[in-house]
């Protein structure tokens, strides 16, 4: 029997799926590892301990669940989060940890592009919001404070061209990947000179582009012997997480959005169409040549209820961290809708969209001596969502829907999921599978392999299994406080820059 592998490189892990050619999963693994914050707009993870992760779980999968059951890997199809640079050097040994999505060191250098008259230019033609979190920036950042390593470099990649390369010996990287680096010409499909310009580097810097549904890489001959793969095992390069999440949540086309919430959150359309907001909030993206996934991400999404459980869950009973998460969602679903006028902004790590406001902080405000434990749940659970909301309230404003898919790790949780119907005041549907992601690279992959003739088909067999309906006096609820929220996040912006400074001084 054939199946199919797909390798997720993530934010916290790396999970691994086996589907049959049918796009059922037939197994999946998972393996974590974590990020250091040395300060606190550093975000960083270990590229090695990520390889090794991966090769672990993908080793113990087959043995475990594959070769056992007698199945033949036909292709293993790649996806991961955007956003990361490591320096590598001539030997393709990183210089350092890698630099991830969440880090926003680069906050002068993305200032300093805003400024110069090009930036409209660069935003427009790589699709990427001019921010801290781009490529582009980090290697600009680089450039202006770490001069030695910036020297030594011999290439800059992302996590998921290390894993690649490790693994085959090639520098290649799909155009999705490329497509949110602030680098790379979205509409000629090759890297902007422009960009290259700002941040002091030349095209020999970069990984090859190359198609997201490239297969012309090949296992390493020892991985081969150590893994059980036949030579002939097809590596499809694939995509970026975000893109595939869409894919593999059937949004393909107009009148729906996904919603993704893991660590981190996104709303997102897919068309044929690049959407083009002169106010530069969203991004355009590649899930393939033609297929542009446009919308806005969060920094703040279920990484910042786990820093609440962290600093506030009940540790006393010597209960698992997710089941102090699910003690904290019961306590949340007590507490009515606006939760007594407490109001969380979630701004942790920062903000992406629509503020796009690196300085950006989290805020409790409307406090009373009324207010209980319950309400400080309820009320970060409904900020992380209010932002959410806010992305896609502006996205509706260029693309119309009425439908809206959820998937990732807490959107599909039926508090979260309530909520966000209510807030959205939409039909809110979860999809027939427990990873978008996984599943969007599966049906990139099995539409490469031939079993769906091309993406729209693929889209089209992913199914629903349940809908929740939005409660018409929350939504108005929800709509009174939503004012208040947004006014705050734009308001405070001033202060946050300044309590930035101040927290730098010291």
């Amino acid at each position: 029997m054939d199946c199919l592998l797909t390798i997720d490189i993530n934010t916290s892990a790396v999970k691994i799926h086996a589907f049959d050619m049918n796009g059922r999963v037939i197994c999946w693994k998972k393996g974590s590892y974590p990020t250091f914050h040395p300060q606190p707009d550093y975000s960083e993870q270990d590229p090695e301990q990520i390889f090794i992760t991966t090769l672990f779980i993908l080793k113990n999968l087959l043995n475990e669940h594959i070769h056992p059951n007698k199945y033949k890997v036909k292709a293993i199809c790649f996806s991961s989060s955007m956003h990361s640079v490591l320096p590598v050097d001539k030997s393709g040994n990183p210089l350092g940890n890698a630099i991830i999505w969440a880090d926003n060191r680069g906050v002068k250098e993305a200032e300093l592009l805003k400024k110069l008259p090009q930036h409209v230019n660069i935003f427009h033609t790589t699709g990427t919001p001019i921010h801290p979190m781009s490529p582009l920036i980090k290697i600009t950042w680089l450039k202006n404070h770490d001069a030695e390593r910036f020297a030594q470099t011999y290439k800059f990649i992302s996590l998921k061209e290390y894993v690649i390369k490790q693994l085959t010996g090639e520098y290649v990287i799909d155009h999705s990947i490329a497509s949110s680096t602030g680098l790379f010409d979205i509409h000629k499909l090759k890297w902007h000179q422009e960009s290259l310009d700002f941040a002091g580097i030349s095209t020999e810097r970069l990984s090859e582009p190359v198609s997201v549904f490239n297969d012309s890489i090949q296992l390493k001959k020892e991985y081969c012997v150590t893994l059980g793969l036949s030579p002939k095992t097809k590596l499809i390069i694939g995509a970026s997480d975000g893109c595939l999440a869409t894919l593999g949540a059937g949004i393909i086309g107009e009148g729906k959005a996904t919603i993704t919430i893991g660590s981190s959150g996104a709303v997102r359309v897919a068309d044929k169409q690049v959407l083009r907001d002169e106010k530069q909030r969203f991004f355009n993206y590649l899930l393939a040549e033609d297929y542009y996934i446009s919308g806005g991400p969060t920094n703040n999404g279920g990484v910042v209820f786990e820093w609440f459980a962290k600093q506030f869950g009940d540790f006393s009973e010597g209960l698992e961290f997710d089941e102090i998460l699910n003690d904290l969602f019961k306590t949340a679903s007590h507490v009515k809708s606006g939760a007594d006028g407490l109001l969380f902004l979630p701004y942790l790590l920062g903000e992406r969209a629509p503020l796009w406001n690196a300085n950006a902080r989290g805020m409790y405000f409307g406090l009373n001596i009324n207010h209980e434990q319950k309400h400080f749940v309820r009320a970060t659970l409904e900020g992380i969502l209010f932002e959410i909301y806010s992305i896609g309230k502006i996205l509706e404003t260029h693309r119309n829907f009425e439908d809206v898919y959820i998937n990732g790790a807490y959107a599909s949780l039926p508090l979260w999921t309530q909520i966000l119907a209510d807030m959205f005041g939409k039909t809110v549907h979860i999809n027939d599978n427990h990873d978008s992601v996984a599943m969007g690279a599966a049906l990139m992959g099995l539409t490469k392999l031939g079993v769906y003739s091309n993406l729209e088909e693929a889209a089209a067999t992913v199914k629903s299994i349940e809908t929740y309906h939005p409660n018409t006096k929350n939504h108005e609820t929800y709509m009174k406080y939503f004012k208040i929220f947004e006014r705050l996040s734009h308001k405070l912006s001033e202060d946050f820059e300044e309590i930035v400074l101040l927290q730098q001084e010291i």
